[in-house]
């Protein structure tokens, strides 16, 4: 599989969840833009077979490597990026993971029966971060548990393994320069962005700039029959500054990430 195949998979599975994405990006079409991917992100579950670990020799396998790892106290998260070894141009990616143990014992018990459930040889290809539901729907019951203390957690329960969000480069676009005027826009057209910490996270000075949607709703049936609006999956938006060596800065900022996590908040 090509790299360029598995963005393509990955963005049919994104955008069936993700409706507001294709809209966006048929919005700025309309202006003219070509919409570049900055990059991607995953999430997933520490001590299991799709654990961080498991998941990135099948990134290497698409001509990655890791270049920086983060930690985020808060969230329970570690997390690592990866850049493409042969092509700038191609988005890069961010995958966290959660620290399960240090969860409360609740939410320990809780994800300990469907991590049970993954099967140990589940990472086989790169499909796997596409592959969804990995263990069985989960109850409405626990989701609430979850979510009073990880939306991380609770969201992953739900939604398994996909596209947490696609990034357009703002540095791609002519219309749309800024990151301002990005957030101007969507607003004008009724989206709602995530606004923790800001409309916008980071500066000029720290060479990124970062907004987001808040994630779309969906209608999602629990193992127990019941029925409730859930978030989905977002759609974020990076400006890239140039650092004193003139060279764009092509990282993460933990102070930005762990905001923009925020986009798939339940309040």
């Amino acid at each position: 599989m090509t790299y360029q195949d598995f963005f393509a998979a990955l963005w049919q599975k994104y955008t069936q969840v993700t409706p507001q994405a294709q809209s966006i990006q048929t919005l700025f079409k309309g202006y003219g833009e070509q919409v570049i991917n900055d990059h991607v992100a995953f999430r997933t579950f520490n001590n299991s077979p799709i654990s961080l670990e498991k998941l990135e020799p099948q990134l290497i396998a698409l001509g990655y490597q890791a270049y920086g790892a983060f930690r985020f106290e808060n969230k329970h998260l570690k997390a690592r990026c990866y850049r493409h070894t042969d092509d700038s141009q191609a988005p890069k990616i961010f995958l966290s993971e959660l620290l399960i143990d240090e969860l409360p014992q609740e939410c320990q018990d809780i994800l300990s029966r469907y991590v049970a459930q993954i099967p140990s040889d589940a990472v086989q290809d790169p499909s796997i971060f596409y592959a969804g539901l990995l263990w069985s729907t989960p109850t409405q019951a626990d989701y609430l548990t979850l979510v009073k203390h990880s939306e991380y957690a609770a969201w992953l329960t739900t939604m398994g393994l996909q596209a947490n969000h696609f990034t357009v480069s703002i540095n791609h676009l002519s219309t749309f320069d800024k990151i301002t005027t990005v957030n101007q826009t969507l607003i004008d057209q009724g989206y709602v962005l995530n606004d923790v910490g800001g409309l916008i996270k980071g500066s000029p000075e720290s060479y990124l700039e970062q907004s987001s949607t808040m994630a779309d709703k969906i209608d999602y049936l629990f193992a127990d029959g019941q029925r409730s609006l859930i978030p989905s999956c977002f759609y974020e938006f990076a400006e890239r500054h140039e650092m004193p060596d003139g060279n764009l800065f092509d990282s993460f900022i933990e102070g930005n990430a762990d905001k923009i996590f925020d986009s798939t908040s339940t309040k």
